[in-house]
């Protein structure tokens, strides 16, 4: 028959195993990714091991303290911060008599709860399916062939048999609809490339403050909370950013350590947008005490999807949360916001031109009916000051990269000053 698995709860253990010579997921952020997922946490389990029990991945002492526990009835669930064979997980459950969920399935439960858009419900569920896949092998007890049906030579199928067909079914289902987005973003992005229309999009760490500073920039109303994965549909927008005029900027989900392959295969036509723009920013919590850590982490995700190359600002973000620390050495290549507070947005907006390509501020002179491309000026954001000379005609500073001043020098009655 069938092993059935024991019913789910949201008062849970967590199990931490440190394995030694092996890079372990930090407990801390595994808490808050069961607080994520509105799980009571009631307790924590730490094992240090050299390799994992081959049976219940825990050593039998382990098993009997965490065994305690659960016939208390203060649990009902364990969390287990690694990744477990589908024997081990099926194994652990049949001894403790209650739900075990892996790292992996805790990840995939919030990111189901948060997908909104069709595209992110679609990736969630191909996500889901191709590590329901994974779990098959070994997974069943009732592996004995199926009678062949009236007129058939032989046996059936396995029931194992069966349910992988029916999941590379739905598998290969979810794939050609989620193709079909792929091509309608690629499409787009190469309108918004045919406009000159350059994408910049923010990266960083799960909760470090990407949609926060995305809603500072472009007023968007994007959903922000302190809490891992709060958003999870990617978001464009057009900014104007001084100098550089209309710019799309994307939020996009957070990254986190040990980002599950099924994930990133998932979310592979939502990473493209990052890998196709012309500018990240990076952004970091710099109240977390392992935010160096952090960029590393975010860092690697970036070179997995082709986005490793691309030039980046790094955005350190909660400056205001800051008391007698000391902050990273100034270099071109960062910026100091607050996104709870507005600080240091104006810098930022500015260093993004500069990365985009703005140059020196340049002189322009409009005849005085030239209102259109005044008015147009104002709108790219490239107009730093105005002055009326004495006949008439408008004197106005611009900062301005070499596709504006070009398509400035095409118009009619417009004189260009250097310097």
């Amino acid at each position: 028959m069938l092993f059935e698995r024991p019913e789910t709860g949201d008062r849970a253990l967590l199990l931490q195993v440190e394995l030694r010579r092996r890079k372990n997921p930090q407990a801390s952020e595994f808490a808050e990714l069961a607080k994520s997922a509105e799980i009571e946490v009631v307790g924590t389990v730490v094992a240090k091991r050299d390799m994992p029990h081959p049976r219940w991945f825990v050593g039998e002492g382990k098993l009997d303290e965490i065994r305690a526990c659960a016939a208390s009835g203060e649990i009902s669930l364990v969390l287990v911060n690694h990744e477990l064979t589908a024997g081990q997980q099926r194994n652990l459950e049949h001894e403790l008599d209650c739900r075990v969920i892996t790292r992996t399935e805790l990840i995939l439960t919030i990111f189901a709860d948060r997908a909104r858009s069709h595209e992110g419900q679609l990736q969630v569920e191909l996500a889901q399916l191709k590590h329901a896949q994974s779990r098959l092998v070994r997974g069943w007890t009732h592996l004995d062939r199926q009678k062949g049906g009236i007129g058939m030579r032989g046996a059936g199928e396995k029931q194992i048999e069966l349910d992988q067909r029916m999941l590379s079914e739905r598998i290969k289902a979810t794939e050609k609809k989620l193709g079909s987005v792929a091509q309608r973003r690629a499409q787009s992005r190469r309108g918004r490339n045919r406009q000159d229309t350059p994408t910049v999009s923010l990266v960083g760490y799960t909760n470090a403050g990407k949609s926060s500073i995305f809603n500072r920039l472009t007023n968007a109303g994007v959903y922000a909370e302190d809490q891992l994965f709060a958003t999870l549909d990617p978001t464009l927008r057009r900014l104007v950013v001084p100098g550089s005029g209309e710019i799309i900027l994307g939020d996009t989900v957070g990254f986190v350590d040990q980002l599950p392959h099924t994930l990133v295969e998932a979310f592979k036509s939502t990473l493209e947008e990052v890998a196709h723009s012309a500018l990240l920013l990076h952004v970091v919590d710099i109240a977390d005490p392992v935010w160096m850590d952090r960029i590393e982490q975010v860092n690697q995700v970036l070179a997995a999807i082709g986005a490793a190359d691309i030039p980046n600002i790094i955005v350190y973000n909660k400056i205001d949360l800051l008391v007698g620390v000391e902050m990273p050495a100034p270099c071109p290549n960062q910026c100091s916001v607050s996104a709870h507070t507005g600080y240091g947005f104006d810098a930022l907006t500015a260093q993004v031109g500069k990365k985009l390509g703005v140059f020196a501020p340049h002189k322009v002179v409009l005849e005085p009916q030239d209102g259109q491309t005044r008015a147009w000026l104002y709108n790219t954001g490239a107009v730093l000051g105005e002055h009326v000379c004495e006949n008439g005609s408008l004197e106005l500073t611009v900062q301005a990269d070499q596709k504006l001043l070009g398509r400035l020098q095409q118009r009619k009655a417009v004189e260009v000053k250097t310097g």
